[in-house]
């Protein structure tokens, strides 16, 4: 029973790390409250130090009680663990050592293994059930912070604060991870990359093509908007994180035009998708109906986000929120390339009719492009960037904040040059002597299908 019992918390403690690899490390102060708290780990935080690191622990209002006798306080306790000695902790056996030649495979507490790092126990506590300490790092690595209950049947109630933190040379505080350290660069660079952009966009719209502008086109110069506002608040977000270890409110703004950017990106992509306003004036039930369904699951993500941001993996339902998230994202994701492929599907139908195959191909074959990128967008920012935050060296993690940006950035020029506003549209209007060709392309098209 008691094996059981240890195989079961080793479990809950490598899906919890794997838990963190959802999103950056982060490392602004965290206060945390629980009130009969049974988990027999719960993680904190993930953040990477180097040579200068210190983890600084507050916990007060201790109490700790038990169905069965009184807990072992040397049971409860936080330890550290780096991500090369995760599974060496679960899964390996000690290694023998001349005080202990024959260690248990299988030991009765998470703390007493030589592969993690333990910082205090309850046992440190003072009588009214305080500790407060600041510890530094003595190897430069990743490390996760983590609270070990391992006495049975009991449950704990307690306030923690932690600060996890580098010093500068000049003895200042960095409260971002190594590797997130020049994120705040990053998204200040690319937030005046969509000011340049906005501007010519505007430009385009507004002055040199303002006649030949669709309702399609201001709503792309809203993305736009958003999308340089999210940049600005991410950077002020993790700016004052970096300095100060909180967000200063900018969290708010941040997750704001973060819901905003998602939104309207899936909505341009949808209307795109369907030809609204450059190709037909309205839309079917059917494409509102994506558009509906689109719009509340972007909403239900980014509260998920916000919730996984803001709370941290110590949250009960953290797992949860980030399966939520997930889903809702994967929803989106195919929804919005419905509109596109019944767009395909409609061209291929009316060439039959309408008598004009080197318009209706030239209309598929720029569909057909855009349904290609918008894939190749989706794949790289979900999965791609995802791997690039789970295999990268924890010292450049923000190499994965970088490439999701180029990688929106090109995305964005594609779609907003490809349709762009335009006079007479050089994709659809073709000579007529191009008919007899692109009918013949079309018929074997037909024939391969």
């Amino acid at each position: 029973m008691a094996a059981a019992a240890v195989a079961a918390a080793r479990l809950v403690l490598l899906l919890a790390v794997a838990g963190a690899f959802l999103r950056p490390a982060s490392a602004e102060i965290k206060q945390e409250s629980f009130t009969d708290d049974s988990r027999s780990s719960i993680l904190f935080e993930k953040f990477g130090f180097s040579r200068r690191g210190f983890v600084s622990i507050s916990v007060s209002g201790v109490k700790a009680s038990s169905k069965l006798a009184k807990p072992d306080p040397a049971q409860l306790g936080f330890f550290l663990l780096s991500d090369e000695a995760l599974f060496e902790a679960i899964y390996e056996q000690p290694p023998p050592t001349d005080l202990n030649p024959n260690p248990d495979p299988n030991p009765a507490c998470v703390l007493s293994s030589p592969y993690v790092t333990p910082l205090f126990s309850f046992a440190d506590l003072d009588g009214e059930g305080h500790y407060n300490h600041t510890f530094p790092i003595t190897h430069p690595d990743e490390y996760n912070l983590f609270f070990a209950n391992c006495a049975p049947e009991t449950t704990v109630a307690m306030e923690v604060r932690t600060d996890m933190y580098n010093t500068n040379l000049d003895g200042s505080k960095d409260y971002l991870s190594v590797g997130q350290a020049p994120v705040p660069t990053i998204y200040a660079i690319f937030a005046i990359c969509y000011i340049v952009f906005l501007a010519g966009w505007l430009y385009i719209t507004l002055y040199r093509k303002r006649l030949s502008a669709h309702r399609i086109h201001h709503l792309m110069s809203a993305l736009l908007a958003a999308r340089m506002l999210y940049c600005i608040s991410a950077a002020e977000d993790q700016h004052y994180i970096r300095i100060a270890g909180t967000p200063h409110g900018w969290d708010v703004m941040f997750y704001l035009f973060q819901l905003v950017k998602g939104v309207i990106l899936f909505a341009v992509i949808a209307l795109i998708g369907t030809g609204w306003s450059f190709l037909k004036p309205f839309l079917q039930d059917k494409e509102k109906k994506v558009l509906m369904m689109v719009i509340p699951l972007q909403v239900a993500a980014n509260i998920a986000s916000a919730v996984i941001g803001e709370t941290g993996p110590s949250l009960q339902g953290w797992v949860t929120w980030n399966q939520i998230f997930l889903f809702v994202d994967v929803a989106c994701c195919c929804a919005v390339l419905f509109p596109v492929v019944w767009s395909m599907r409609s061209l291929r139908e009316s060439s039959k009719t309408d008598g004009k195959a080197a318009r209706t191909l030239a209309k598929l074959t720029l569909f057909r492009q855009f349904y290609v990128v918008v894939i190749g967008y989706l794949y790289f920012t979900r999965i791609i960037v995802y791997a690039l935050k789970t295999i990268t060296n924890y010292k450049y993690r923000w190499v994965s904040v970088a490439a999701e940006e180029v990688a929106t950035v090109a995305f964005y020029l594609f779609m907003f040059y490809m349709f762009r506003p335009a006079e007479r549209n050089q994709y659809f209007a073709l000579d007529d002597e191009e008919e007899e060709a692109a009918e013949l392309a079309l018929r074997e098209e037909e024939f391969e299908l």
